[in-house]
This record gives structure tokens, sequence and C-alpha cells, in this order.
């Protein structure tokens, strides 16, 4: 099974909480784990600014063609170059791949992806495209899917993925995040789980299956998006919850539990996560991976 995966997401947005070049690092310990190896990673062409307006508004995309700072790009919290807009175009393609790999192998992993803050017509948080919501169009337009859940379990509540899909009965949003955190307004999911700054780890992992039973007790769906952000993480420098990072792969364990172990078809995308200490960071992301793609293949 491939891993979707670019070299170039590791890029230069200077002095930053965000380390782009976790990427990297995810793919060298996939590698010396004997976890993947370098034939199975498949990096994806960008998509281009066309594709995008089944998501975006043409006079964002017109910004971000021409790397303008204007009212629609200075909320995304990054500078902007062309490097950088490629990153978010090239991740955009990458999360619709591993979609379609979903859909025909039951599973399918961005090592990137999991934007879901970005709006129609504006960045925001460190976000400019939203992949989530571009590979959900993308697959409904094209009569690929028929229905859609977004299992959102970053840090923040995935603001531009709910208001996207506000309307959009086809697109089932579930965001469980920190609520005393940005973004501030929050939006509205189909469901949402604010939790409060020092929420223990037996507490998210409730809630987590509760709502998960509840989600799936009346509804199917032809594929899962699983935002898996490793910033729910105890020493996360953005947040206060309380998951170890055993609890986070228990987490990831209960989401496996409701989909691809009976049969569903998830796409995983890595998210945020700004830890401390990068080698924990790089320890959840790794295992995320490791939790769905070695239960894939004992079952093959």
């Amino acid at each position: 099974m491939r891993l979707i995966y670019s070299s170039r997401y590791e890029v230069d947005i200077g002095p930053h909480v965000f380390p782009t070049y976790k990427y990297r690092l995810i793919k060298e310990r996939l590698l010396k784990e004997g976890i993947a190896k370098e034939e199975d990673f498949y990096e994806p062409e960008p998509c281009s600014f066309e594709e995008l307006t089944i998501v975006h508004t043409p006079e964002y995309l017109d910004d971000l063609k021409n790397l303008r700072w204007t009212r629609r790009t200075m909320f995304s919290e990054l500078p902007i170059s062309k490097e950088i807009i490629d990153f978010y175009l090239i991740g955009a393609k990458g999360t619709l791949l591993a979609s379609y790999d979903a859909l025909k192998e039951g599973l399918g992993i961005h090592v990137g992806g999991g934007w879901h803050h970005a709006f129609p017509d504006r960045a925001e948080g460190f976000c400019y495209i939203n992949d989530l919501a571009f590979a959900s169009k993308m697959l409904l337009k094209n009569g690929e899917v028929k229905n859609v859940l977004i299992i959102d379990l970053d840090l923040h509540q995935g603001n531009g993925t709910a208001y996207i899909f506000k309307d959009e009965k086809r697109v089932f949003t579930f965001s469980m995040h920190q609520e005393d955190l940005y973004p501030v307004p929050k939006q509205r999911s189909d469901l949402d789980i604010g939790l409060w700054g020092g929420t223990s780890e037996e507490t998210y992992l409730q809630k987590l299956e509760e709502a998960l039973d509840k989600i799936f007790d009346k509804n199917d769906f032809d594929l899962i998006l699983y935002q898996a952000g490793a910033d729910p993480y105890e020493k996360d420098l953005l947040g206060s919850l309380k998951l170890s990072k055993e609890g986070i792969k228990k987490r990831d364990e209960i989401v496996r539990k409701f989909t691809l172990e009976k049969g569903k078809n998830i796409a995983l995308t890595l998210g945020g996560g700004y830890s401390s200490d990068i080698n924990d960071l790089i320890d959840i992301h790794v295992n995320t991976i490791k939790t769905f793609l070695l239960w894939k293949r004992e079952k093959q």
C-alpha cells in the first residue's frame, strides 16, 4: 500500500511553531523501522487552481496564485511564497489520492494534509487550502461517493470544514477539540464536542467512543476522512488536554474499531502537532500510521 508524501512538504516558513520538517522525519522513521520501503512513497503532482474552484472563490485563488498579501490571505499566520502555496497545492492532491486509495483498498494514508481551517474565501490558522473539503467535493462531484464522514480529532475545531459543509447533507462533520482555544468564534459542525483544558485521557476516550457509536448507529458512509491531529498530546505547546502518547494511540484504535475493522473506507491525514520535543511528535504521527497500516496488512 502506498503512502502519499512529498519532499516539498518541508518548506521554509521562518521561525515558527509548525515544524514542516516533521514530514521528512516521519518518512525516515517509517523506513528505519521497516514499516515502509522507499518505493512505497508516492509523490503527487500539485492540483490546479482551476480544480480548487470547487472549494475556494476565484478571487481568493487569484490572490494565492499571484502571492498577494490581502484581506483574504493575511489571516493564514504563515508567510506567502510560491514554495508555501505549492505545499498546499500538492497537499490537496495528496488527500484526494489518499481518498481514492481508501475507496480501492479500504485504507489511504497521506503523510500530510488536514488543513481544516481554510474557508472558501480566506485563509485561517496555518491553512491556505482546505484539502479535506477539496477531496470530499471532488469525489461527490464525480459520483464516486454518495456521502462522506469527516472525523476531526485535531486539538482545534475544524471550523473551515464545518462552514464549507454547513448546508451539505451528504457530508457529516464531527469535531472533537479543545473548546477554550482558537478558533473563536467556532463554526457549527454536525457534531461538536468541545473539551475544556485539563480534560483527562479517560474522559476524552470515553466521549470519543460514545460519539462514534452515536454517529454510526444510524448512518453509513462511503468514505471517512480522519483528521488525526497529534496536538491533543499533553505536552503540546498550543493546548492543554491531557492525552499521553499511549492515549492518542488508543484514540486511533477506537477510530479504527469503528471504521477499518468494520470494512469502511478510511483515509488518514495527519493534521497539527506542536510538541516541545519533536521526537514525541514523530512518535505520535508514526503510531497513527502504524495503528491502521499494520492492522490492514495483518488482515490481507
